[in-house]
């Protein structure tokens, strides 16, 4: 196949494989646009929702480890005050976003994620237990398994279920379970006031100055259950390729994580979902797959497309559009 060109207007890096074959690796934007620091394979870049796909991983994990089952409930497991929160919501509908617990970010009606700070510091989001405050009071959103609507919140919960069963932070354990095992090496959950080397700065545009300023304000101290791991281009390739090298989970539970258990195709872009993976409908062939996360300042997307083999991740530090981006080499490449 031949090389694919990347629009130069995009900042931040785009890696694509078939097979062995390195078919794009590109890099643009500054990592710290002040210093003029460009950004460059190595950099790590938050990746927002993205890390809901390493969550459900371990929660799969368990499964298979006998430690949880898909059928057990809010209430079984956590011995937290739910509320008003159904305790029978299962960890099946946790992972695939039939669950109905509230949402503390409510997307179908919610397009300001900043405004959530404004009476909660996000300086204090370091834990999941630190993001109960914004959805524990709050009644169920629908009955329990009624439907399929993205909700963040119920990742939260899935990564306190990892604490509880595991007795470790749940990014300690993915630490261990899926980023050593993975090679991942230069992805982890840091804290924006404690950032390690290399990690790209997040801009937002601010029209009314006319320049950019990051998004420390904009999102928690640190990545939850529901994303804000940081990563690499590499690191995300690395654990695609575990993935599907059935490193991470048995081949069954791969398949399973992999195709459709919710969603009703009402948007032919998001409308399935695996475990922790968005679907795409091919009716000509083996379903496409991806990862994905949207923050002030932050946009990601990583897709596999199982009928040539096409890994393709993009991850960009200014918000740029990688659905657009996507899009164009489904077009021009499968």
């Amino acid at each position: 196949m031949n090389k694919i060109e990347i629009d130069k207007n995009f900042r931040g890096n785009v890696y694509i494989t078939q097979g062995d074959e390195v078919l794009c690796k590109y890099s643009n934007g500054f990592a710290d646009l002040a210093n003029e620091i460009p950004n460059c394979f190595e950099t790590r870049f938050s990746c927002a929702s993205m890390g809901k796909t390493f969550v459900a991983v371990g929660i799969l994990q368990l499964i298979e480890r006998s430690k949880l089952s898909l059928e057990d409930t809010l209430g079984d497991i956590l011995d937290i005050d739910l509320k008003n929160i159904d305790p029978g919501v299962t960890v099946e509908q946790l992972l695939n976003h039939t669950s109905g617990v509230p949402d503390y970010f409510d997307e179908s009606v919610m397009d300001d994620y900043e405004a959530l700070w404004e009476d909660y510091p996000n300086y204090r989001i370091r834990t999941n237990k630190d993001m109960l405050p914004l959805f524990i009071d709050k009644p169920m959103m629908y009955p329990k398994g009624e439907k399929f609507q993205y909700n963040n919140s119920g990742y939260i919960m899935l990564a306190l279920i990892i604490e509880k069963v595991t007795g470790l932070e749940f990014d300690e354990y993915l630490q261990k379970n899926i980023f050593d095992v993975c090679d991942m090496n230069s992805t982890g959950y840091f804290e924006l006031d404690r950032l390690p080397a290399k990690c790209a700065n997040s801009y937002i545009y601010d029209s009314s100055r006319d320049s950019y300023r990051t998004n420390i304000y904009s999102v928690g101290a640190k990545g939850t259950g529901d994303g804000g791991a940081f990563v690499t281009v590499g690191d995300i390739m690395n654990f695609w390729k575990a993935l599907l090298g059935n490193k991470l989970l048995s081949e069954k539970m791969v398949g399973k994580m992999l195709s459709k258990q919710s969603g009703d195709g009402s948007d032919p872009e998001e409308g399935y979902y695996g475990y922790g993976v968005w679907i795409i409908d091919n009716p000509d062939g083996e379903d496409y797959v991806y990862m994905q996360g949207c923050d002030d300042g932050v946009s990601a997307m990583a897709e596999y497309n199982p009928n040539n083999g096409m890994i393709s991740i993009a991850l960009s530090n200014y918000g740029d559009n990688v659905w657009k981006l996507m899009r164009s080499i489904r077009r021009d490449y499968y």
